[in-house]
């Protein structure tokens, strides 16, 4: 047998189980590969909101990093919530440090740019945001919806396809190799659009907007199956799109779970629970 790809998160903790480190750790095993965690962040929330922060020390936090990375051989790596510019530094040294001993493959690297939750609290502090831009250009892809692409670009959020269009390929002029820009803010009635963006294209793709009210993780589940999916896709485009049709299956399923008052967790193990 093949070994499942070994894929990390480097995110912050969520107790409902629905965003950060759970949700990553749910999709990995859903989509079929070994899940690792760093936590940069304990947060106090439920599916009803955030009430507390609290940074992991940025030395812990490297040293999670230092202690995991000298024993186990990481096949792509997922960063979420950083919190704080010192979490942010820590992580773009390891990083960097990564991106030098590659052999040759470059080694897949999500990073979801979490500024804000779906629930509309703010989870990364200002001095931090010039830090994830730091972030940007090491990352494989990066995963923004449309209030965090305005905030990594210092303009206006989008207000429709065309704008996200410009945006994307502005983040791509910016430094980021690939971006995924998501549209769910976007009101377009029952279709969501999201926007890839490389190098070479730049393409909006149209989906079905599932009619719940259970999201929260939403941004944390789909740039981890992007992670999940990349070391078992023969590209980027195979993996978006399989990423993208997984989540909207997630979604289908979402009110099932009946979890908690406010925005529910997406069905991670859709698939496998009968």
């Amino acid at each position: 047998m093949t070994p499942p790809p070994k894929v990390l998160s480097i995110a912050g903790s969520d107790p409902s189980g629905g965003a950060g480190i759970q949700a990553d750790l749910k999709t990995f095993s859903a989509l079929g590969a070994y899940g690792m965690c760093v936590v940069t962040a304990l947060t106090a929330q439920s599916t009803k909101g955030v009430t507390g922060v609290h940074p992991v020390p940025a030395g812990f936090v490297t040293e999670q990093l230092d202690t995991l990375l000298d024993d186990i051989a990481v096949d792509a790596v997922k960063i979420g919530m950083l919190a704080d510019a010192s979490v942010t530094a820590a992580v773009r040294a390891c990083l960097e440090q990564l991106r030098a001993h590659e052999s040759g493959t470059e080694l897949p690297i999500v990073l979801d740019p979490v500024m804000v939750a779906t629930s509309g609290d703010r989870l990364l502090a200002d001095d931090a945001v010039a830090a994830v831009r730091d972030l940007v250009p090491l990352a494989g892809i990066i995963t923004p919806n449309i209030p965090e692409a305005a905030v990594l670009l210092g303009c206006e959020p989008a207000g429709h396809v065309d704008e996200m269009l410009d945006q994307a390929r502005r983040l791509v002029d910016a430094g980021a190799r690939r971006v995924y820009l998501k549209g769910g803010h976007l009101d377009e009635g029952d279709r969501a659009t999201d926007v890839y963006a490389d190098a070479d294209t730049c393409v909006a793709g149209w989906s079905e907007r599932v009619d719940t009210r259970n999201t929260h993780g939403t941004g944390c589940t789909l740039s981890s199956a992007l992670a999940a999916l990349r070391p078992q896709r023969p590209d980027w485009m195979t993996t978006v799109t399989d990423a993208k049709r997984w989540l909207t299956d997630a979604l289908h399923r979402a009110d099932e779970l009946q979890v908690g008052h406010g925005h529910g967790p997406v069905h991670h193990f859709h698939a496998t629970w009968s």
